[in-house]
């Protein structure tokens, strides 16, 4: 596979995943979009039901899901990024998921909200007027919401790359406008590190996706060559040490009621291997 000097982030409020048909209409697109990490929001999932989403080339997926078909969000990791997984946070209902990961040794936090990272936001909102179709100002909520991301020093990345431009992610039927309510946010100093940002059109929801690319200097996919344990380390008394170390940090942090044993499962097989990794 060819190395790439950026990895892409896709999201998508995807607006339930239960049918089969369509579970399988977006495997197929997540395949052709490729993205190095894929944010779903809306996928309606229970967590006994996560199982069923499957993208071959995307193996690890990390799920928030409430008790009852609404809400959950997803995010993918694409097979071919080698990357580090430091710790999940997520809610009871299924409305955010946090993960903090390393990259090649740079750190990355994303953070899929359903209501979309930094990166991803669905705030079931515009930021600004310009985000709709028809011109109505932007109300007193908005306008607080606007505040408490300038507090928090975050901004619209396709704002910043697209001043004025008039794409939008949603069509509301009932009142025949379209909006751009699904957004991704960052801190404004590390703006530089992005290369563009663009509107996905997507057919199987009601909304369409937005996609990222982010720089990078580093050699971020493995291609055709495999990482593989040293069966050294497994008879070495500080290696298998430092590893139940990183297992009993993991656990204090992840082992929840919020947590199924299926995903606390996943996640630490990728800190354990993460961990040895960096002994190797």
């Amino acid at each position: 596979m060819a190395i790439n000097s950026y990895l892409s982030v896709l999201t998508l409020n995807i607006n339930g995943l239960n049918a089969p048909i369509k579970r399988h209409r977006v495997t197929e697109w997540i395949r052709k979009q490729d993205p190095s990490i894929c944010c779903l929001q809306e996928t309606h999932f229970r967590p006994k039901d996560t199982f069923r989403l499957k993208v071959r080339g995307w193996r690890t997926i990390y799920h928030a899901n409430g008790q009852q078909k609404k809400a959950g969000v997803a995010i993918l990791i694409s097979d071919n990024l080698d990357f580090k997984i430091k710790t999940v946070s997520r809610d009871a209902e299924g409305h955010y998921i946090i993960i903090k990961e390393s990259i090649h040794q740079e750190y990355l936090t994303i953070v899929n909200i359903n209501y979309n990272i930094t990166i991803v936001e669905d705030f079931n909102t515009s930021l600004t007027s310009r985000d709709r179709s028809c011109k109505q100002k932007i109300n007193k909520e908005t306008m607080a919401l606007n505040d408490t991301l300038d507090q928090m020093d975050l901004t619209d990345i396709f704002r910043t790359f697209h001043p004025k431009a008039a794409e939008y992610t949603f069509f509301s039927s009932a009142h025949g406008t379209f909006s751009r309510i699904d957004h991704i946010l960052e801190h404004k100093p590390a703006l530089n590190k992005y290369k563009k940002i663009e509107i996905i059109p997507c057919i199987f929801s009601d909304h369409n996706a937005m996609k990222l690319e982010i720089k990078t200097q580093e050699k971020v996919w493995k291609g055709n060559k495999y990482w593989r344990l040293k069966n050294i380390l497994l008879k070495n008394e500080w290696a298998n040490q430092a590893v139940k170390e990183e297992i009993k940090k993991y656990m204090e942090v992840n082992e929840n009621d919020n947590t199924t044993t299926q995903n606390l499962w996943d996640t630490a097989k990728a800190v354990i291997r993460g961990k040895y990794i960096a002994i190797q």
